[in-house]
């Protein structure tokens, strides 16, 4: 490891960033490096600003991904070389508002009920039933019958309700794989599952459905959260059980339900009645 990645990551552990950040913000920067085939601390500021140019106008690379460049070279030549760089603060990835891709609860009963391995059903359904992200549900150790996410997102912890059902189903789980610490063990060492592996099953088994909506596993918390909105629950509870710090993460599921859309045309339709 070269001195100057161990100052980064240094840096970047003294910031508080997560694992997953730090490998994202290094990778940048290595990339950036082994674009020019120069150390990145003998790089200009027009080196920079010409990666981005290319980044954008030859590599067409998407705006999540142009954003995460930005905040990783930003933050080595900001935090680890010091240099504050004008174009640095030019820099910026047109977001785009797109609204998430949701499943209906018969879709979801599809896709679940065609996955064979149990492990990965549960899992699967665990995501759903709890509105878990990915890599919390990968990282569920075996405790107390209840789900608490540690580490979440942002490095929060959170309590999430436990369906009944979800609880019979681990249960029946348990008592067949006896699982010792990780509730979703690794078949090649002492870890947990991988995401990939459960990505993998998720791709499989959406194409066997033939579902042709672009769904990931991180549909199944989209349409846990979008579901409970129809079914009348609180918006601020949603909120809390998902784990967003802002409700402007939360309140985009308003636009998601056809049922919530039918009830706001229904009582205007009632207000203007007698207008």
């Amino acid at each position: 490891m070269t001195e100057l990645r161990r100052r980064m990551l240094e840096d970047m552990q003294l910031r508080g960033l997560a694992k997953t950040t730090q490998q994202n913000y290094v990778d940048c920067v290595k990339t950036l490096a082994k674009h020019y085939n120069r150390r990145p601390d003998q790089l200009s500021e027009e080196d920079i600003r010409n990666f981005f140019l290319y980044l954008i106008k030859e590599k067409h690379l998407a705006e999540n991904t142009i954003r995460i460049y930005v905040y990783g070279i930003k933050f080595f030549f900001e935090r680890t070389l010091k240099r504050q760089w004008p174009v640095l603060n030019l820099i910026r990835a047109q977001k785009r508002k797109r609204l998430p891709v949701v499943l209906s609860t018969e879709e979801v009963r599809k896709l679940l009920s065609l996955v064979k391995i149990p492990k990965n059903r549960v899992c699967l359904t665990t995501i759903y039933s709890c509105g878990l992200r990915l890599s919390e549900a990968t990282h569920l150790k075996v405790k107390r019958m209840v789900i608490d996410v540690r580490n979440g997102k942002g490095g929060t912890d959170r309590y999430v309700p436990l369906p009944r059902r979800t609880l019979d189903v681990l249960r029946k789980y348990w008592l067949q794989c006896r699982t010792e610490s990780w509730l979703f063990p690794s078949k090649t060492n002492d870890g947990h599952t991988t995401n990939s592996s459960i990505q993998w099953c998720f791709k499989v088994i959406l194409h066997q459905s033939g579902i042709t909506k672009h769904a990931s596993v991180h549909t199944l918390r989209h349409s846990y959260a979008t579901h409970l909105l129809e079914s009348g629950i609180d918006i601020r509870v949603i909120q809390g059980i998902l784990g967003h710090k802002n409700p402007k993460s939360t309140v985009i599921y308003t636009h998601l339900t056809q049922k919530i859309v039918k009830k706001l045309h229904n009582t205007v339709d009632d207000l203007m009645s007698d207008l």
